[in-house]
């Protein structure tokens, strides 16, 4: 069993075990917004949108900032080179393929699955792929910076975004209608008519 602070937050069997006895808390913390916000469907689903990304992404995110173990010790390494971290991990065996390409499609899944549906701004595949792509390079860039013993890759960027693209398009049905033009906002003057 789990025996200590570090057992719970610097491992991950510790983040899963939170992150599973967090889902009822998750739940309610949706209830009460929506219940706050007037209990409507719209209350319901931005609490939902809400809760979802940040229950959905913190965890995969604490996960690769887990230090290993010569954090500190050993200089940031860096891969730029397109799909080569890929193709090591496709000829490892297929649970390493599993773990390592599931969860990085994983890790951004949630931000592209939500975002769209609480910000009308992101309501657009092209802007989550950017979305997921600045905030998978940021966590590398901190991967590095930091010296967690991790290999900051283009891949895993690679991964990460196309996992929340994936996502976002899961859930196009959902997304709010683009507004409509109203009737008290002057109409644009075409360039012919000036």
């Amino acid at each position: 069993m789990i025996k200590g602070w570090h057992g719970w937050l610097g491992t991950i069997n510790g983040v899963v075990l939170i992150t599973v006895a967090a889902l009822p808390l998750a739940a309610l913390v949706v209830w009460l917004l929506a219940r706050r916000r007037g209990g409507g469907g719209p209350a319901w689903r931005r609490s939902l949108a809400e809760v979802g990304m940040v229950y959905g992404t913190v965890p995969w995110v604490w996960m690769i900032m887990l230090p290993g173990d010569r954090a500190g010790a050993v200089p940031g390494r860096v891969s730029l080179v397109p799909l080569r971290d890929l193709l090591t991990v496709l000829a490892s065996g297929p649970l390493t393929v599993t773990v390592q390409i599931v969860g990085n499609l994983l890790v951004f899944a949630a931000l592209g699955f939500f975002g769209p549906l609480r910000f009308a701004a992101l309501a657009s595949v092209p802007r989550i792929l950017a979305l997921a792509a600045a905030c998978s390079i940021l966590v590398e860039v901190a991967q590095y910076v930091l010296r967690l013993d991790r290999v900051s890759s283009v891949d895993d960027v690679l991964l990460n975004t196309v996992g929340a693209g994936l996502a976002a398009l899961a859930s196009r049905r959902w997304w709010p209608a683009p507004a409509a033009a109203s009737p008290d906002r002057p109409r644009p003057v075409p360039a012919a008519e000036r």
